[in-house]
């Protein structure tokens, strides 16, 4: 065997002699790690199998897994290159159309679909008898909506107009998948089968349809398929995963997996806290038997192996522990989720598994191994001088370790986040309370030196206490302080958090819109709505328009920066027009008009938008309306809270500027249950009027937003166990230097209860100072995270600088005082030999 072999073989036997012996030394440490990793393994378990049964569910609202989308015919080849890669795959066709029966008509939309539809989710419709029917419709009928029963005034069997064709009405969709993944519809649905289409002859040159190639199979091939297919993209197509589908729901669940996200990191923050507080502790007890085996000529490699292969295997060990435990919880989240996905979730991945082992092994590293590179300058001179601890300045080879470190933590931090600016806010939170923390505890130290003459013995004691040399009291306002941030933010955050959410989508928000209204329907609107004991709505104008150059450039010499910004400038416009902003809209850049600034062409625009397009405050925007030309300055932007389920336009003029162009208006309202025949009523006597029930998408965010909230609470548990992890481990760290200060005071005559409440007095003081800054750094943190990440309206909660301050003094005063009871439990002469 080599000599390095030997070495190690050697190292190993002792480390596992020593864990037998020392195991509760560093029982924090494997605590700490089954935590922080229980909570990471559970939490990205769970969002993994969360994500992929969104992506089910989000396919079943696609009608398949993917969709090759186009303003003409999709050529051959798509639906060939499917078939051969072993993808099923079904054609659609849509447009409004207006449908005659008898002497009524409406506007539709028209859905042909071919055999297969759908490819996801359930197509539900019935005969008007109860019994359903499956597959798409016979060739010579179509199916409908039940709103357009009433709207045309016809049943089931009837006959319906559609383009040339006379087709049987044969039955009612009760829902429908593929409905194009959002809100409107410009009608009711009448679907017919494919073989129909050609045969109404509605189909002409510059009609503007939408066709649809369905896809589904698995997700290799269904990932491949789309790498095949971008390449050959032509003009005016574009594919639509199931990631791009309902995007009212996309926000709340993005939020939801940040929160996620953050909790996880902060539990795994925590557990690394704990662990450097743990190790330190450790290496402090072992300095002595470290000079012993200096004196026995063990070089200073083979004392870090030693201890490092101790503190490794127990790293595995509670890693190890903590995947487990990990995979066992996040079998029970699921429950809490009831109701929010159709059918079970898929079963877990094994990824999580092993990035729970990588960032266990690597918190370890990145906490543990700094401080026992101390025990390398541990001198042998030591067994006889106790005082001596290491020799030396800090050479290179620790400088560089400590700078790996860092490195790996804050590379750990960021991949964990998921997020480059989550990562960074909290790093930049972490760092700057270790600073402020470090600065107040050196400052306390300094004032405890001049107040410790007051009060009685046990009080000035225990103040005493902070200022001695070696206390380690700023390490201890550390950890502390960095337990308490993390405890407030995550309880604050969770709360405000759900209260935002909750406020955007209260349970009153808009679950009906009306559009197609006629400028003098208005007053009979309004009379209609006070007839049927509800408030009137307000109405807002809408003009459709379609641009044609941005800043003097036609559209079609412009290069968008992707597909999607393409879709948008290309896409029809709804212009509205408005003299003040609407409650949830704010200005971001620029200024809303003055009342003098009627009738100026002038715009205000929507954020996101206006970033699409590539605008900003002072570009022109020039629409075609209706045949006439619109040109426009843009004054300012505004952010839009589309959660809100009100009205909103991406492009607003002042009053003035659009009313010689064709206008209709549209308006949105909250209908309550039990109403269902309001609609009906209200197009009865308004025949033109298209009324959309977006009631089913609302309870399903607020569903969401409820059974995410129960989620995330559970989740919260693990930090808050993190937390008090770090807390443990910190009063934990200097048990050994104060049994023997209790010992050699008991000695003198102490008293249990005067050492109690030196105790409470000193791990007070440490608590207050603690929960000050925690309280501080919690507001700012929560700040940011509100307006930065989670996008949501910030209200500074004052209870934080009630519960920082007093659950660091009182709590960790307790903490501190109950810790002496091992202390007191064990008989000086024992401690002092």
């Amino acid at each position: 065997m080599t000599r390095p072999a030997a070495q190690l073989a050697l190292a190993l036997r002792l480390a596992l002699r020593q864990s037998r012996v020392s195991w509760r030394e560093l029982a924090g440490l494997v605590l700490a790690l089954v935590v922080g990793i229980s909570a990471l393994v559970a939490v990205s378990a769970f969002t993994d199998r969360v994500g992929r049964g969104l992506q089910l569910n989000a396919a079943a609202l696609l009608g398949g897994d993917l969709a090759v989308i186009a303003d003409r015919p999709i050529p051959l080849a798509f639906a060939q290159e499917a078939q051969r890669r072993g993808l099923r795959s079904a054609q659609t066709a849509g447009f409004p159309s207006m449908v005659l029966a008898g002497e009524r008509d409406k506007l539709v939309e028209l859905k042909a679909v071919g055999a297969g539809f759908p490819l996801r989710g359930e197509l539900r419709v019935e005969d008007g008898r109860g019994r359903s029917l499956a597959g798409i419709p016979a060739p010579g009928t179509v199916w409908v909506q039940p709103d357009l029963l009433a709207q045309l005034g016809v049943r089931i069997g009837d006959a319906l107009q559609v383009g040339e064709r006379s087709l049987r009405i044969a039955g009612v969709i009760l829902e429908e998948p593929s409905s194009g993944g959002g809100l409107f519809s410009i009608g009711p649905r009448v679907m017919l089968n494919w073989a129909d289409l050609a045969g109404t002859g509605l189909i002409q040159y510059g009609s503007r349809v939408g066709y649809r190639l369905l896809l589904a199979g698995g997700e290799a091939e269904v990932k491949a398929y789309r790498q095949w297919a971008k390449s050959r993209l032509q003009r005016g197509m574009r594919l639509e995963g199931v990631t791009d589908a309902r995007p009212e729901l996309r926000m709340t669940l993005e939020r939801a997996e940040r929160f996620l996200g953050l909790a996880a990191l902060s539990a795994l923050l925590l557990a690394g806290i704990a662990v450097a507080t743990s190790v330190r502790s450790f290496v402090a007890r072992r300095l002595d038997a470290v000079a012993v085996l200096r004196c026995l000529g063990a070089g200073s490699g083979l004392i870090l192996a030693i201890y490092l292969s101790q503190v490794v295997l127990l790293g595995v060990l509670g890693t190890g522990l903590g995947v487990l435990l990990g995979y066992l919880l996040q079998g029970a989240l699921p429950a809490l989720l009831g109701g929010v996905l159709p059918g079970p979730l898929p079963p877990p991945s094994w990824l999580p598994a092993g990035v729970g082992l990588a960032m266990g092994l690597s918190s370890v590293i990145i906490f543990a191994l700094p401080p026992l590179l101390r025990l390398r300058r541990v001198p042998a001179l030591r067994v006889l001088r106790r005082d001596l601890e290491s020799t030396g300045r800090l050479d290179a080879a620790t400088a560089l370790v400590y700078l790996l470190s860092a490195a790996l933590l804050v590379g750990l931090v960021l991949w964990q986040a998921g997020d480059l600016r989550l990562g960074l806010y909290t790093l930049a939170a972490v760092l700057g309370t270790v600073v402020v923390l470090a600065g107040l505890g050196y400052g306390l130290i300094v004032l405890i030196s001049r107040l410790r003459i007051w009060g009685g013995v046990s009080w000035r004691f225990g103040l005493a206490n902070l200022a001695r040399p070696g206390n380690r009291s700023i390490g201890q306002i550390l950890a502390f302080g960095i337990g308490l941030l993390a405890l407030l933010s995550i309880t604050v955050v969770q709360g405000d958090l759900f209260k935002a959410w909750q406020h955007q989508v209260p349970p009153d928000a808009p679950n009906h819109f009306v559009i197609n209204i006629l400028p003098d329907q208005q007053a009979e609107i309004a009379a209609f709505f006070r007839g049927q004991g509800l408030p009137p709505p307000a109405l807002y104008p809408m003009v459709r328009a379609r641009l044609v150059a941005i800043d003097g450039k036609p559209l079609r010499s412009i290069r968008f920066k992707d597909r999607r910004s393409q879709a948008l400038a290309t896409r029809e416009f709804n212009l509205s027009w408005a003299a003040r902003p609407q409650a949830d809209n704010v200005v971001t850049a620029g200024r809303w008009w003055a009342p003098a600034q009627r009738g100026q062409a002038i715009l205000s625009v929507e954020e996101g938008i206006a970033e699409a397009l590539g605008v900003r405050v002072g570009s022109t925007l020039r629409y075609d309306i209706a045949g006439q030309p619109f040109e426009a300055r843009i004054v300012n932007l505004r952010r839009v809270n589309w959660d809100s389920f009100n009205v909103n336009f991406f492009v607003v003029a002042p009053p003035g500027v659009l009313d010689s162009f064709p206008a209709t208006y549209v308006t949105s309202f909250h209908l309550p249950p039990g109403r269902a025949r309001f609609s009906s009523e209200l197009v009865a006597r308004l025949p033109n009027l298209t009324v959309i029930d977006v009631g089913a998408v609302l309870a399903q965010v607020q569903q969401v937003l409820a059974q995410i909230r129960e989620v995330v609470g559970f989740v919260f548990l693990f930090t808050l166990l993190a937390g008090f992890v770090v807390l443990l481990a910190a009063i934990q760290a200097t048990q050994g230097q104060r049994s023997r200060d209790a010992a050699l005071l008991r000695t003198l005559g102490a008293r249990a209860g005067q050492l109690r409440a030196a105790a409470f007095a000193e791990f007070a003081a440490i608590g207050l100072a603690a929960g000050l800054i925690a309280a501080l750094g919690a507001t700012v943190l929560t700040g940011v995270l509100s307006a930065r990440i989670f996008e949501l309206p910030f209200r500074p909660n004052p209870w934080l600088w009630l519960w920082g301050p007093g659950l660091g003094s009182l709590g960790i005063g307790l903490a501190g005082m109950l810790g002496l009871r091992r202390v007191l439990a064990t008989p000086p002469l024992q401690v002092l030999r």
